[in-house]
């Protein structure tokens, strides 16, 4: 017999079917008293994931300036160096064009300062002028050169800054938020939109340093899209951040999402498994809570058990589900061993 039938029967022959508990109207409720089983080393772990952008990109404005273009919005599909937005550039222009102008100025100065020293060396060598009327001409012939590398300098900024007020997208994607609208002002460091690259997503989690000590074979990690996808999918690959967060102590996992799954998109929510070495792991000592999968309620986003309370009442309770073995699911939080878990939620509902 396989492990995963043994399982199954063990978990099974724990939950103990009840006698019909008579709720607030007398109504029977069949139920089940959720007890621990799995006593033995697990062989895996989940946990809450999520989906990302391998490439997600808020570009900012470097300039300031009204927006008086805006080309795309959200959703859109963009193509790389597409234009996506341009900023008033009117007087940046203005400037780069005062700039040049003083650099001309400045080089006819240097043509003059340049004659001017000619002659003077000629002059001087003719012993028509001192030592200290040379020096001064070619003082000043340096001072014009060095004025003359200055402004072309500045002229440069201008120039550059002046591309700053076009923004373009640095590569093929989809742009996922715009937060500004045509007229807004742009300031330096204003988010003026998000894009991302949809062709290269991973499925991200912050894994326990614990469960890090005792992963297993990565080859064995398997991943969820709840509503997404069906089944466990496999990861093109895994990799293991080699650093843990000191705040929170987990290191972070990432896995490689296939391609061809329709409607993932960056923060879909996501689950991960993770095997478990040798069992020595403390997350692998615990204890599994299992529930017939008949008995969970889901409405909406959430996902909640019919639990009796001390006076019999049915209450409902939200809890955090993992994987399924068979007609079982397992419990991760929201339940306790010993709670009375009803089996049919429509007759809970109705008698309250």
């Amino acid at each position: 017999m396989s492990r995963k039938s043994l399982v199954a029967i063990a978990t099974l022959t724990s939950l103990l079917i009840c006698a019909p508990a008579w709720a607030a109207e007398n109504s029977p409720l069949t139920t089940v008293v959720v007890q621990a089983s799995g006593n033995s080393a697990a062989d895996s772990i989940s946990l809450d994931a999520v989906v990302e952008a391998v490439r997600q990109t808020t570009l900012s404005a470097q300039v300031p300036g009204a927006i008086v273009s805006l080309r795309v919005k959200a959703g859109d599909s963009v193509k790389a160096g597409q234009e996506l937005l341009r900023i008033d550039a009117r007087s940046a222009s203005q400037n780069a064009a005062a700039s040049d102008a003083q650099v001309q100025a400045a080089q006819a100065s240097l043509n003059v300062a340049s004659k001017d020293y000619e002659r003077q060396k000629q002059l001087f060598q003719k012993q028509y002028i001192s030592q200290s009327a040379l020096d001064r001409a070619q003082a000043q012939w340096q001072a014009t050169q060095a004025q003359v590398r200055a402004l072309q300098a500045q002229a440069g900024v201008a120039r550059t800054q002046s591309g700053f007020f076009v923004v373009n997208a640095p590569y093929a994607g989809v742009v996922s938020d715009v937060p500004v609208t045509l007229g807004d002002m742009a300031m330096p460091g204003r988010a003026l939109l998000t894009m991302h690259d949809p062709s290269e997503l991973r499925v991200t989690a912050a894994v326990p340093q614990s469960a890090i000590a005792g992963l297993g074979d990565t080859s064995a990690v398997r991943f969820e899209l709840p509503g997404l996808a069906t089944g466990l999918l496999r990861p093109t690959q895994v990799q293991v951040l080699p650093v843990v967060d000191a705040a929170t102590h987990t290191a972070q996992v990432r896995l490689g999402l296939p391609a061809g799954i329709k409607g993932v998109a960056p923060g879909a929510f996501a689950r991960i498994w993770l095997p478990l070495g040798a069992g020595d792991s403390a997350l692998g000592k615990g204890q599994r809570l299992y529930v017939p999968a008949r008995a969970v309620v889901r409405r909406s986003e959430m996902t909640g058990l019919y639990v009796l309370n001390p006076e019999g009442l049915a209450l409902l309770r939200q809890v955090r589900l993992g994987g399924t073995k068979g007609e079982l699911v397992e419990v991760l939080s929201g339940v306790s061993p010993g709670d009375k878990v009803v089996l049919e939620p429509q007759t809970a509902a109705r008698v309250r």
